[in-house]
């Protein structure tokens, strides 16, 4: 026989309304009744009806997670977002909440997916694990007052919205001072990317490192169109490059791999140092020097803090910046007779 609200409330001593309290966890209902009722729930194998429950309260218990349109082979395969998709989902259990996806092959399409899930009250908000200049889906849960939170720094709206970051800005210039600091001067900056957030902020800390060491900030060596691998080598030898600042772990590989093929030898002749320190950074010699950004606890904040705008809890135009940490590997060596 399965057991019932009024099972609970009797062997806890309580009213069933206070157990259906305890179940939506109401602020009424002291911390000490929630424990000794969840308690007693547990001992007797009580599961509450999360439909009723839902259907109640006209909200869903679950979240979309948006991802990006996956239009790269580095998207597609970037462990990025399979980590933050575990974090959140991680996080999303210990509210008894469930994740969906959404994602697309490009933003128009990605877009309706989204506008669907609203509309057909799937979820209860989204979480966006990206912020992108061409991005038209941050418009549409803004302009609708629909709960969101942002993994990435927005571009129109800073103030009104909930945005958790690491300080992209100081991870450029650190990462571009340790190169420094092992004697290189011509120092690249590589990206795959020129329409992302993290893309600027990267660039300008690379910029502010390279000027106040007196050295001249080059413009970034873009590498989006197979025209553009090809002129790499070009890029790299009228430049004198001995170093590379790489926008993600990922590409960094490739970009390697790119000047393994013209003939530099990673680290002797070319430093590399990326960011993310993503499972791709150890699975290959050289072992990849990258900035670990703690991918994990930028999952789990935005799930907090949606959470927290669904149930009206956390007003708007918040910033949580995570904090981040050097990881020297196998790809940066000091460089020999640097003057």
């Amino acid at each position: 026989m399965a057991i019932t609200v009024k099972d609970v409330a009797k062997k806890a001593g309580v009213a069933t309304s206070t157990v259906s309290r305890v179940i939506n966890d109401h602020p009424s209902i002291s911390e000490t009744t929630k424990k000794k009722v969840r308690k007693i729930m547990d001992e007797l194998g009580y599961v509450p009806n999360m439909t009723a429950r839902n259907l109640g309260k006209r909200i869903s218990s679950a979240i979309g997670v948006i991802l990006p349109p996956l239009d790269s082979k580095e998207r597609i395969g970037n462990p990025f977002y399979l980590e933050i998709m575990e974090a959140i989902n991680e996080e999303a259990r210990n509210y008894d909440m469930t994740t969906a996806i959404a994602t697309a092959k490009n933003f128009e399409l990605l877009l309706e997916n989204v506008q669907r899930m609203h509309l057909q009250k799937q979820v209860d908000g989204f979480i966006l694990v990206y912020s992108d200049s061409q991005d038209t889906v941050i418009d549409y849960l803004y302009q609708n007052h629909i709960p969101f939170t942002l993994i990435g720094q927005p571009y129109h709206h800073e103030n009104e919205i909930v945005y958790v970051d690491n300080d992209n800005q100081l991870l450029g210039k650190q990462a571009t001072e340790f190169l420094i600091q092992n004697g290189h001067k011509n120092i690249l900056f590589v990206t795959n990317t020129t329409h992302e957030s993290l893309y600027f902020e990267r660039y300008f800390g690379y910029q502010k490192a390279m000027m106040m060491a007196g050295l001249p900030a080059l413009s970034s060596v873009v590498l989006e169109h197979p025209e553009d691998y090809l002129s790499f080598e070009k890029t790299l030898k009228e430049n004198e490059a001995t170093a590379l600042v790489v926008i993600d772990d990922i590409f960094a590989l490739r970009t390697m791999q790119l000047a393994q093929m013209y003939g530099y030898v990673i680290p002797e002749t070319l430093s590399v140092i990326s960011f993310n320190n993503s499972i791709f950074s150890t699975l290959t010699h050289p072992y990849l020097t990258s900035i670990d950004i703690d991918i994990s606890e930028l999952g789990r904040v935005a799930m907090q803090k949606l959470r927290e705008l669904i149930h009206e809890e956390l007003s708007s135009g918040v910033r949580l910046v995570i904090p981040h940490r050097l990881i020297k590997r196998e790809t940066v060596v000091p460089l020999e007779n640097p003057y």
